[in-house]
């Protein structure tokens, strides 16, 4: 955080304290500036740069898979913090020091020092880079530079690409980590040994390294929040990637990893992009593989690179052209894993006994084993080799070291026609790292997306040229484009096919709120708390709203699902399921609307978990101590099939008691009970249960 920060801080608990005048509310906003810093300081432990786009990313996308155990020394540190901050509240409390007069004086040098401390403070930073990254940029000036490579592939060859997890070149410093890796300094000395490989902004994390290398873009969020990818049906599906380029020229592309495929939905990304097997925690579980060679991410990195060359022989007998891709864990931050093969690994150093200098020295001794034996195979002269980090290392026990290193990716080609050599690359990125694979497969190729290959010269203006400018303002346009690859250009029809609303390219699950501006361009497309931000859309833009009927219709009760149209002339149009399917054009004329915008309900939960429920005739009873002054609408919807059971339009009694029959023909594993309500409505249950109706005895 910013020295001046220290300063102020000091100086906001002396102002607390001096005065007595509107001391809660200063406490409160006191504390909520110290939460706001605790959470960044969290989130800067795990990304190493504030809140940036890998932040937006995995908030977004599934975490399922995460390693959380290996960051529990943060979070408790950050519990610590967040009792911390709110400390103010108590001090509040405090009637010693304080001064009679001046109240009104010193409270208003309060709000002007917390004002002060907010703009100083790495969050207002954070935001507006995020906000400079995220606004809408004319990428046309760079759309011509993306490259679909098309022509046949003049030689074949196998491809065994592995991805060391945060394992940088940085690491291969003899004067800094003397003796740490020799296997892949040998290596490096046989290889296409590529230096000064840089990180651009949107690939810094393990699948935007994935996105980079393979397909030559940046990962961006794209518009709005529609990068929560549970709701999305295709991961970047308009972006053209080495996977699918292969798969064009007969490849069968294969990945083994042991983290959780779903984990930052690398899952999605792989089977998008021309991947036909992918073998993740879930494949390794099933192999009846003994406990001790999982770590909190997943299986150790002995196991997997086994695996991965028995693979490898697998796939050469069978003598069709392959990538085989293996992404290793065992080097992840921020302390590392060491698996059974390594237990007894040390490396004595000058700064500790760290546990992730062992694994990195493990790591480099199992990658070099792996390439050794694909080089000593029958399979050798066919095969081309790659060995590459997915990015630079994140916040680890190293960092201290790192930080006064030149930072490096690392990169190396092997194979029987590849001379070795050091090639420092002029202003190259991981962009790049795919388009130099094909240059190496064949000459006439060198450009995927906006990559281009680092054996090209002299280097043409591309993505990394202009992401290492001092001047961001270039490389926004590329982000730009990257960010157009989630829907594509058509995006004025819109149409539901299968439940499933195609925008665009892309198919989204509804709930969804569209956002156009006056030029008809997608400007937003939002899958989270979309009620609230249709109220609070610019009222200038068109709106298209899709969901079931139930949200927008107090009469309906089916499962139907309808698109509200509305713009900035109080024009208004309800297309309803028939239409939906047809298609329907987002910039045809609406119909005068009279009085106020329609405020619109989402769905809420009001069961905590779905539960079982036989056929039979049921009450469904709530008591809510909080509700809405209007009726709304409750129902029992069958989740997975997506199929309303019962739906009635409520009235709470006094009490807050509200009943509704329902009907079970047959057997359901998944009922929930959901409410329709507005973002400002408010209901608390305090409790419900499903009754038979005819004993009253409740069922669950």
């Amino acid at each position: 955080m910013h020295w001046t920060l220290w300063l102020y801080l000091p100086a906001l608990f002396l102002l607390l304290l001096s005065t007595a005048t509107l001391a809660r509310t200063k406490g409160g906003l006191l504390s909520l500036l110290l939460l706001a810093l605790s959470a960044w300081w969290l989130i800067d432990q795990l990304s190493g740069d504030g809140i940036n786009s890998a932040t937006l990313y995995h908030l977004r996308s599934d975490m399922e898979g995460a390693g959380v155990g290996d960051f529990k020394g943060y979070i408790a540190a950050f519990l610590v913090l967040v009792l911390l901050s709110l400390s103010p509240l108590l001090l509040a409390r405090v009637r010693r020091f304080r001064l009679p007069r001046h109240g009104g004086a010193l409270s208003a040098g309060f709000v002007a020092l917390l004002v002060a401390a907010t703009l100083g403070s790495p969050l207002y930073g954070d935001a507006r880079r995020l906000y400079q990254q995220m606004k809408p940029v004319d990428y046309s000036l760079v759309a011509p530079e993306y490259a679909v490579p098309a022509q046949p592939l003049a030689r074949p060859k196998n491809i065994v690409w592995i991805y060391g997890e945060s394992l940088e070149r940085t690491y291969l410093d003899e004067t800094a980590f003397p003796g740490l890796m020799p296997n892949l300094r040998r290596l490096a000395d046989e290889a296409l040994d590529v230096r000064d490989v840089a990180q651009a902004d949107g690939s810094g994390w393990t699948i935007a390294g994935l996105v980079s290398s393979m397909c030559g873009v940046p990962l961006t969020t794209a518009q709005g929040d529609e990068n929560s990818m549970g709701r999305m049906g295709h991961f970047l599906p308009e972006a053209f990637c080495l996977g699918d380029y292969l798969k064009q020229q007969g490849y069968s592309n294969h990945y083994m990893g042991g983290a959780n495929g779903q984990f930052a939905a690398k899952a999605d990304f792989l089977a998008s992009h021309g991947f036909d097997d992918i073998r993740d925690l879930a494949w390794f579980k099933q192999q009846r593989i003994a406990s001790r060679h999982f770590s909190n991410w997943g299986i150790h990195d002995d196991v997997l690179l086994e695996r991965a060359f028995d693979r490898f022989l697998e796939l050469s007998r069978a003598g069709q052209p392959f990538m085989l891709t293996a992404l290793t864990m065992d080097t992840h931050h921020p302390a590392g894993h060491l698996p059974v093969a390594c237990k007894g690994t040390r490396y004595p150093s000058p700064h500790g006994d760290i546990g992730l200098l062992k694994a990195l020295k493990c790591s480099d001794r199992l990658i070099s084993r792996l390439v050794d034996r694909i080089r000593a195979s029958a399979y050798a002269d066919d095969t081309l080799v790659v060995v590459a980090s997915d990015h630079l290392a994140m916040p680890n026990d190293l960092s201290s070291v790192l930080e006064n290193l030149h930072r490096e990716n690392l990169l190396l080609f092997l194979g029987k026609d590849i001379a070795p050599r050091q090639l420092t690359a002029e202003a190259g990125t991981t962009l790049d790292s795919g388009a130099t694979l094909l240059h190496l497969l064949d000459p006439a190729l060198d450009a995927i997306g906006f990559g281009r290959s680092l054996l090209a010269t002299p280097r043409p203006a591309s993505a990394s040229v202009a992401a290492l400018k001092s001047d961001p303002s270039d490389y926004a346009r590329y982000r730009a484009f990257a960010r157009s690859l989630w829907l594509g250009d058509q995006t004025r029809m819109l149409r539901l096919d299968d439940d499933e609303v195609l925008v665009g390219v892309q198919k989204v699950q509804p709930p969804v709120l569209l956002e156009y501006d006056a030029q008809w361009a997608l400007e937003s497309v939002y899958l989270e708390n979309t009620s609230r931000k249709f109220d609070e859309a610019d009222p200038r833009h068109r709106l298209a709203y899709v969901d079931r009927c139930t949200a927008f219709e107090d009469g309906s009760a089916d499962g139907d699902w309808c698109a509200l149209l509305v713009d900035s002339d109080q024009g208004m149009r309800l297309y309803r399921d028939a239409q939906l399917r047809r298609g329907i054009a987002i910039d045809a004329p609406l119909e005068p609307l009279h009085g106020p915008r329609p405020s619109v309900r989402q769905s809420r939960m009001i069961s905590r978990q779905a539960q079982h429920t036989r056929p039979g005739q049921y009450v469904l009873e709530l008591y809510a101590s909080q509700r809405p002054a209007r009726a709304f609408w409750v129902e029992a919807v069958s989740s997975q099939r997506k199929v309303v059971v019962a739906q009635q339009w409520v009235q709470p009694d006094r009490d807050g008691r509200i009943r509704l029959p329902l009907g079970v023909d047959e057997e359901i594993d998944d009922l929930e009970i959901r409410a329709w309500l507005s973002h400002a409505e408010k209901l608390a249950v305090d409790s419900y249960a499903l009754l038979p109706a005819a004993r009253g005895r409740p069922r669950s």
